[in-house]
């Protein structure tokens, strides 16, 4: 079974995302922050990782940067419902493999993760 890892200070969305990732086959953990999120990626090591950009404390940029820091082949997709092109291509930069806004669109996660199980 695929290991997901997602993190968002929402918890509406990481229950929907779980829901959601759970019929795909997914095991999902969930993380409400950058710090748990890191802790559960370093116990866990699953191969996706899902962040939000905007959290309290440390944002979803730091967790990427810690995640890729930690094991350079974790696929880290980047969600946001404030994002803009600057966001965008910052993640990208930091080596996001895919951005995604909120609300999410059922196609484009299922988009994101195919490429996030490409070799």
């Amino acid at each position: 079974m695929n290991k997901i890892l997602v993190i968002d200070d929402e918890k509406p969305t990481l229950d929907m995302l779980r829901l959601f990732l759970e019929v795909l086959g997914y095991k999902v953990l969930t993380a409400e922050n950058e710090r748990s999120g890191i802790e559960i990626f370093e116990a866990e090591r699953p191969k996706i990782v899902m962040t939000d950009i905007k959290m309290p404390g440390k944002d979803g940029f730091s967790v990427l940067e810690k995640i890729k820091g930690i094991d350079p082949s974790a696929t880290v997709i980047v969600v946001t419902g404030h994002g803009d092109k600057s966001f965008e291509k910052r993640a990208f930069e930091m080596g996001a493999s895919s951005f995604l806004h909120k609300p999410l669109n059922p196609e484009q996660l299922d988009i994101a993760l195919k490429k996030a199980k490409e070799p």
